[in-house]
């Protein structure tokens, strides 16, 4: 580096400030309201009207609090769905802190393994520096989910309620990620001493038992067989079942067959072709389960797929980058929603491809699509079903402008059965293998 920054370029750039006299006006508002409130667009909200000609009714919003399992809340929210319309409840709601303790079990054996498998590599290289920068967390993915379900299956909200840590969970998962930081150490030391496989595999046992003790005090511990009661809105009929397994709760009574679900993206960057499937080294959370697998599509394909299961009267788990041009009091995502360009005088260009090569966005957050306003055929806003509680938007609905849509959104997970032909044929495809680091990589958590 050999250019410093000058008194007179300063003086420069404070005389161009000073030859505008509509930058005061803009400063005072921005120093005392901040850029978002100095920059809001009232033509966006008057916009954004919250009624759809395709729309599916879904009750009562849920709550992850102090949670970044944005993704846990939406697929079970499709699940709840379909539960509440097929019998009869209202605002019935699936256990996802029973999700969440199987995720972070899984997700520590799913580490240790990957520590295991790169014993080998430099502690200091990029591989293992990604793998110890976050042991666990609490962000996932559709495939990562379906996994969990396929193996433990689902219960009520009622048979394994929320606890203070699974609402709130910078503490556990502090401890578990110093706990599986120093079982990794172990594992590379014991391995460096010339352990065998087998013996490095016993270690990894103790810890996992030290990590389940940790979720069962914190979380509570999972139920093997439960009782399913409730009584159905319509009738007023009392039901109940007794001595139920998690699996065989969500095979009776959700009824999926989550195999003919796929995960469809947009991401239009040069290293990521349409019409062919991706993986991503190193990301999941069941050994042993479905891998991650994307299907990259263009973005007029990806919507008209959402389209047609919404007016199937399906709702759509999508993933997308929600903390551009949203705003959560308002309920609102639309690209025209703030007015940096005007207000700053400069220009923010960047191609959705660009951002997500320059990093300047990537897949944050899931939720739930409900409902679609055609106008000749073709979108121009959605209804979204958000996490975050009745006290955020149109107590808890978000409306998304298509335009937002085509910019910040990466994912859909829709049923295979509205892929045309070639595309049934390009998911079937041995998926191409992308860098840990890759932008496709990146976990929905936001909180």
């Amino acid at each position: 580096m050999t250019e410093e920054i000058s008194a007179s370029m300063v003086a420069r750039y404070s005389d161009k400030i000073q030859t505008e006299p509509k930058n005061k006006v803009i400063k005072d508002a921005m120093m005392k309201n901040g850029i978002h409130a100095a920059t809001l667009n009232s033509d966006s909200i008057a916009a954004m009207n919250p009624v759809f000609s395709e729309e599916i009714n879904t009750g009562k919003v849920t709550d992850q609090k102090r949670s970044g399992r944005c993704w846990m809340f939406a697929a079970l929210n499709t699940f709840r769905h379909k539960l509440n319309e097929t019998f009869d409840l209202k605002d019935f709601e699936l256990s996802q802190n029973y999700t969440l303790f199987w995720d972070k079990f899984e997700k520590a054996n799913y580490f240790l393994e990957s520590i295991i498998e790169t014993a080998d590599e430099p502690l200091d290289g990029r591989l293992v520096s990604w793998l110890m920068t976050t042991p666990q967390q609490d962000g996932g993915q559709w495939d990562m989910l379906a996994a969990l379900i396929e193996k433990y299956g689902v219960v009520p909200k009622q048979v394994m309620p929320e606890t203070y840590l699974s609402s709130h969970t910078v503490e556990l998962n502090r401890v578990l990620n110093a706990r599986l930081r120093e079982d990794a150490g172990f594992l590379r030391k014991l391995h460096g001493e010339g352990q065998s496989k087998k013996e490095l595999e016993t270690a990894k046992d103790e810890m996992l038992s030290d990590i389940y003790r940790i979720l069962a005090l914190s979380l509570g511990e999972p139920p093997k067989k439960f009782d399913f009661e409730y009584r159905d809105e319509d009738k007023k009929e009392f039901h109940r079942e007794t001595g139920i397994t998690p699996q065989a709760f969500f095979e009776k009574y959700v009824g999926l067959n989550l195999d003919d679900y796929v995960s469809v993206i947009n991401a239009p960057t040069k290293d990521k072709p349409f019409n062919k499937t991706y993986t991503v080294q190193y990301l999941g959370s069941v050994v042993g389960g479905r891998p991650i697998k994307y299907l990259n599509v263009d973005m007029d394909t990806l919507k008209n797929l959402a389209i047609s299961q919404i007016k199937d009267k399906e709702t759509v788990w999508f993933g997308c980058d929600v903390v551009l041009y949203s705003n959560s009091k308002l309920g609102i995502m639309d690209k025209e929603l703030y007015d940096y360009e005007t207000a700053f005088s400069t220009g923010f260009n960047l191609t959705k491809a660009e951002r997500l090569d320059y990093k300047e966005s990537c897949l944050t957050h899931a939720m739930v699509l409900t409902g679609v306003n055609l106008v000749e055929g073709k979108p121009n806003r959605w209804k979204v079903e958000n996490s975050w509680g009745e006290d955020v938007g149109h107590k808890g609905y978000f409306v998304m402008s298509d335009k937002w849509m085509d910019e910040f959104t990466y994912q859909v997970v829709v049923n295979k059965k509205y892929l045309p032909d070639e595309l049934k044929e390009a998911y079937e495809k041995e998926p191409i293998e992308l860098k840990p680091w890759d932008p496709m990589g990146a976990l929905a958590l936001m909180r």
